[in-house]
C-alpha cells in the first residue's frame, strides 16, 4: 500500500485536484502545509473565504472581485485580458456549480484558485442554508486553460 504523502503527491499533479484540496482544507495547518507542497510542484495559488446572500446581485459582483483580487495579490495571474478572461471563466463555472437550485440562502465558503501546467482552477467549497438548521455543504468547480 502507497504511503499517504506518495498519494497526495501524485494526486497533486493535476491543477484541478490541487485546487479542490486547498478548498477543502479544514485547519489553517493543513492549509498551509498543502501550500507548501504546491509551491513545491511549481503551481501559483491563492485562496480568499466569502459569505452573505446568494440571492442578492451585489455579492456575486463581491465574489467576482474577490477571487480576482485574490488572483492578482498572490501573483497568480497578471493584469492581462486573457489571463483574467480565464480566471473569470473558471470562476463562472465555480460559481454555477456551487449556487446550483440556491433560490434564497446565505452561503459560506472558502475559495482555492490554483494555476499550473497550463490550466487555472477555481473551486468554491462550503455552507449553504436558507435556515441554520438545513444547513449543508456544497462545492463548486471551474477550470480553465491559460
Amino acid at each position: 500500500m502507497k504511503e499517504q504523502h506518495d498519494i497526495l503527491t501524485g494526486m497533486l499533479n493535476c491543477t484541478e485536484a490541487a485546487s479542490i484540496l486547498l478548498a477543502m482544507t479544514t485547519s489553517l495547518a493543513d492549509e498551509n502545509a498543502l501550500k507548501e507542497l504546491l509551491q513545491k510542484q511549481g503551481y501559483k495559488f491563492a485562496v480568499t473565504e466569502l459569505g452573505g446572500d446568494a440571492s442578492k446581485s451585489e455579492f456575486r459582483e463581491k465574489m467576482t472581485r474577490s477571487i480576482i483580487g485574490a488572483c492578482l495579490n498572490c501573483s497568480v495571474i497578471s493584469k492581462t485580458a486573457q489571463e483574467i478572461h480565464a480566471v473569470l471563466h473558471a470562476a463562472a463555472d465555480a460559481k454555477s456549480g456551487y449556487s446550483q437550485n440556491l433560490l434564497q440562502a446565505n452561503i459560506s465558503c472558502k475559495v482555492a484558485i490554483v494555476r499550473g501546467n497550463g490550466w487555472i482552477a477555481v473551486t468554491l467549497y462550503g455552507d449553504s442554508a436558507a435556515h441554520y438548521i438545513t444547513n449543508h455543504k456544497r462545492m463548486g468547480f471551474g477550470i480553465m486553460h491559460i
